[in-house]
């Protein structure tokens, strides 16, 4: 690889053209790794960035369809002589084909992102007689977007590209493991629809049999339950990450994503919904609504002076807990006092509580997913705010969401429990 870097070095396009190329004849070459250095020579000027898209995108043009033509030219013999070696013979290889032929070109965009599929997206293509017109154009766009992906991020991070090079490397077998059994469920269903839909069939008549037994509070109660479960465990992941120091590669990449690819005049828009003023508002909001309902008026009252009085407790709780834990000699580095952020965890405990409140009797089954929805997106944009405006740390923030997320969901089940025994006595 060191090689190919110095030859990279003299030879920027020229080797940034073969390396695409020669990684979708299906050789063993990072694609990604090139067009990311590609991107990191035109943050330094050594390269042009319209130049370099358009490299990568006549290469991985030209390499798709040269092997779109090899495996037109002789797949099929192939497959006819020595499939049944692989267990690929005629009667599953048809299969296949038609399968491809019918859902392959919509696919032909994505194919470029996923490696082990790019390689042979082409040969596939070819051997299943793909008509040309209709290979040609999501080929030619897919390669277009995978160059614009990979080189912008380069440009982007610039200075930090090995940083980002070697974190992407730690999470890709993950990312590959987690893709493969997608597809692998995903074939698993297009030979086997019509047992698994049987299968399935029998399961829902099962289970709609025995929710008649079940009220739908009791439903909303579980899950609730896996809701809790699931944060409490990112909650723990967290902890141990903190307590061993692993947020700084984390923290380095955030901090640079965020100061240098957000724009960020118009995001600042979202400090005002941090303010003492809109958490009263949207407080103010809630406890109209839940009077307007005229159902359980006090218990939902108790939840929501609950949460948010008992917020700066459960926040004083969790960094005694660390202070306790560094206070004993517990073999770690705690790299940060403040974690997790208060004001983060505020920020989560009062707009989830209140949008839980708002939407919890909505008739309408999309509006607590349209809210759900705002909601998030407008915790993502305060985040961002912070990380470029203030001193915090974007794990600081991280944790502070997710022990928020922990406390608010507790007592959501703890409450629910409580409706449903009054409800049930």
């Amino acid at each position: 690889m060191s090689h190919l870097i110095t030859l990279f070095e003299q030879h920027s396009y020229l080797i940034l053209f073969i390396g695409i190329f020669l990684e979708l004849m299906a050789l063993p070459i990072s694609g990604e790794f090139l067009m990311s250095y590609a991107g990191y020579f035109v943050y330094q000027g050594k390269m042009n960035y319209i130049l370099a898209l358009l490299t990568v995108f006549l290469s991985g043009g030209a390499g798709i369809t040269a092997t779109y033509w090899i495996g037109k030219a002789g797949g099929y013999k192939l497959i006819e002589k020595y499939g049944k070696y692989i267990h690929l013979g005629p009667e599953r290889y048809k299969k296949i084909a038609a399968w491809f032929e019918r859902y392959g070109s919509k696919l032909l965009i994505f194919a470029y992102f996923i490696p082990g599929i790019r390689h042979f997206t082409g040969y596939i293509s070819g051997i299943s007689k793909m008509p040309f017109k209709k290979f040609i154009i999501p080929a030619y766009i897919g390669s277009f977007l995978w160059g614009i992906c990979f080189i912008t991020l380069g440009k982007i991070l610039g200075p930090r590209w090995e940083v980002f090079h070697h974190a992407a490397s730690k999470y890709f077998i993950i990312f590959v493991i987690v893709l493969a059994v997608l597809l692998a469920g995903y074939f698993v269903y297009r030979f086997y629809k019509v047992q698994i839909k049987n299968f399935f069939i029998r399961w829902v008549r099962l289970l709609v049999k025995r929710l008649k037994t079940i009220r739908a509070a009791e439903v909303f109660l579980i899950f609730l339950t896996l809701v809790f479960i699931g944060m409490v465990t990112l909650m723990l992941g967290l902890a141990q990450d903190y307590l061993y120091g692993e947020f700084s590669q984390f923290n380095e990449l955030t901090e640079y994503m965020v100061k240098t690819a957000i724009f960020m005049s118009w995001m600042k828009v979202f400090e005002i919904f941090q303010s003492p003023y809109a958490f009263g508002v949207m407080i103010g909001i809630t406890v109209i609504r839940i009077w307007g309902k005229g159902k359980n008026r006090v218990l939902e009252y108790l939840l929501l002076i609950v949460s948010i009085l008992g917020a700066r407790l459960f926040h004083e709780s969790v960094i005694e807990a660390f202070s306790f834990l560094q206070s004993i000699g517990f073999v770690g580095k705690i790299h940060s006092s403040n974690f997790p952020d208060l004001s983060s965890t505020l920020t989560m405990i009062i707009y989830g509580t209140c949008i839980f409140l708002l939407v919890r009797h909505s008739r309408k089954n999309y509006v607590p997913l349209i809210v759900s929805l705002i909601g998030l997106s407008l915790l993502i944009g305060i985040a961002i705010v912070n990380i470029a405006s203030t001193s915090l740390l974007p794990s600081d923030i991280a944790g502070g969401y997710v022990y928020g997320g922990v406390w608010i969901f507790f007592n959501f089940l703890l409450f629910e429990m409580f409706r449903l025994v009054l409800e049930r006595y």
